[in-house]
């Protein structure tokens, strides 16, 4: 059980907040990584098994097709042609359609669990969202159809999108304001090295449709982690403090209130400024991965792990952007360092998806600009948001910023989930059309405030 905290945290118990917030959202990192790596490969077993398609003609067909997949040229015959472009369009439609399931279930968790972090302590929401996404990512393992693999999936990323305002509040309530940005940028690299973890594993026993079931049983891992956080983890000081200094009806008051004036009008920037990188990975970037995988299968290299290598390399260089963001935005400032990565973005991802090809030898250096620059991103978040915010809806605050700029790519990834069949399954027109959303945020970031002060508001 917990024993009541003192008002200041020794370090011992700093340490074990930073420490249990880090290896909690590198381990979400695990789900984002299956996501990507894993959800290709099971929607193809799932749809093969529903008699959707054929999953061994499907790939003879593609290596029929070529590398640039020009028909016209491809040793397809002209009947089999649009049977081969809707079962290409199938699959990218129903891996949109997990990406969505993964951003609607964050959207909604960064929300739940965010409110019972506000109401009942960042450790108890942090542990109860460790524990949902450990739980359900086994249980997704047994999925036997690509509808209970969305459902299941969903459910598990709830615990996911509450690991993150939860982790990120507590960690910016318990460290002293010099050394925030460093505790911000150890965060920010979590889920990018639980990320890269998932990727190197995977090169070595790589997924596909016959073997993609391991990685959930891997993501159910955590579940000790989340009884440690229950039982062991320190609450916040200043977030008991916030707690006695209301009445329970003041304590409601302050979680609506971040829909309401003077915190609507933050809230509704925080969102648009999550939006932008959330969108641009999830609704962009992650389209490199079966870009990918499809371009091994047409090449004369079918062994060739790409996929996985793709995001290893953006994990990677995501690291080193997340933990720079926050030291960056404290040096630089809070909105040139986010015009910085929206310029970077923009350029290394347009110039990828319309320049270059998978097996290009320069591909995998893109894709790392691409993951410098989304990271500084990831680093910048955990710094900025909170400060934007109060105390007394700081959780509920920053997981509705971040979680909800979740809700807004789903309903984009969901979109072009649909139009798959006008790209004809093509991820390099898709990708040309989302990584778009780095331009809004070079406008966007003129539009926040300014929160420099070195101490969190209460």
């Amino acid at each position: 059980m917990h024993t009541q905290p003192q008002l200041e945290l020794s370090t011992s118990g700093r340490m074990l907040i930073l420490t249990t917030a880090f290896l909690g959202w590198m381990c979400a990192g695990f789900h984002l990584s299956i996501t990507s790596v894993a959800m290709p490969h099971a929607v193809k077993d799932l749809l093969d098994r529903a008699g959707v398609i054929d999953r061994l003609q499907y790939d003879s067909m593609l290596k029929a097709a070529g590398p640039r997949k020009d028909l016209s040229a491809s040793s397809i015959p002209r009947e089999d042609q649009p049977k081969f472009l809707s079962w290409k369009s199938a699959l990218a439609r129903w891996f949109a359609w997990t990406q969505c399931a993964m951003l609607f279930g964050a959207a909604l968790g960064g929300w739940f669990f965010g409110t019972i972090g506000d109401r009942f302590g960042r450790t108890k929401g942090m542990g109860l969202s460790i524990l949902t996404y450990s739980i359900m990512s086994g249980v997704t393992s047994f999925a036997n159809s690509p509808l209970t693999l969305l459902i299941y999936w969903f459910m598990a990323c709830t615990g996911v999108g509450g690991m993150w305002p939860n982790g990120v509040a507590l960690v910016a309530e318990a460290w002293s304001t010099l050394s925030r940005p460093v505790a911000s940028g150890v965060i920010g690299t979590a889920a990018n090295i639980g990320i890269y973890i998932l990727s190197s594993i995977a090169i070595w026993n790589r997924p596909d449709a016959t073997n993609w079931h391991w990685m959930m049983i891997f993501g159910a891992m955590p579940v000790v982690l989340a009884i440690f956080s229950l039982l062991v983890v320190p609450e916040s000081p200043r977030w008991i403090l916030a707690r006695n200094s209301v009445t329970g009806q003041d304590s409601d008051s302050a979680r609506i209130n971040i829909f309401r004036p003077p915190l609507l009008t933050i809230t509704l920037i925080g969102i648009a400024l999550a939006t932008v990188p959330i969108n641009g990975g999830w609704g962009s970037a992650n389209w490199m991965v079966p870009w990918a995988g499809e371009a091994v299968i047409a090449s004369d290299n079918p062994d060739n792990p790409l996929g996985e290598k793709v995001n290893q390399t953006r994990a990677l260089t995501g690291i080193v952007g997340s933990f720079l963001g926050g030291w960056i935005a404290s040096t630089l400032g809070r909105k040139q360092t986010y015009l910085l990565a929206s310029v970077g973005a923009l350029v290394s991802s347009q110039w990828t998806f319309w320049f270059i090809y998978p097996t290009d030898a320069s591909f995998l250096w893109w894709v790392a600009a691409l993951g410098m620059f989304n990271g500084i991103y990831f680093g910048w978040m955990p710094y900025c948001l909170p400060e934007l915010f109060p105390t007394r809806a700081r959780s509920a605050g920053a997981g509705v910023s971040f979680n909800f700029g979740r809700i807004l790519t789903a309903i984009t990834v969901f979109t072009t989930g649909t139009l798959t069949q006008v790209f004809a399954g093509d991820y390099a027109r898709i990708g040309r059309v989302t990584s778009v959303i780095f331009l809004v945020g070079i406008f966007l970031i003129y539009f926040m405030p300014n929160k420099s002060s070195r101490e969190l508001t209460d």
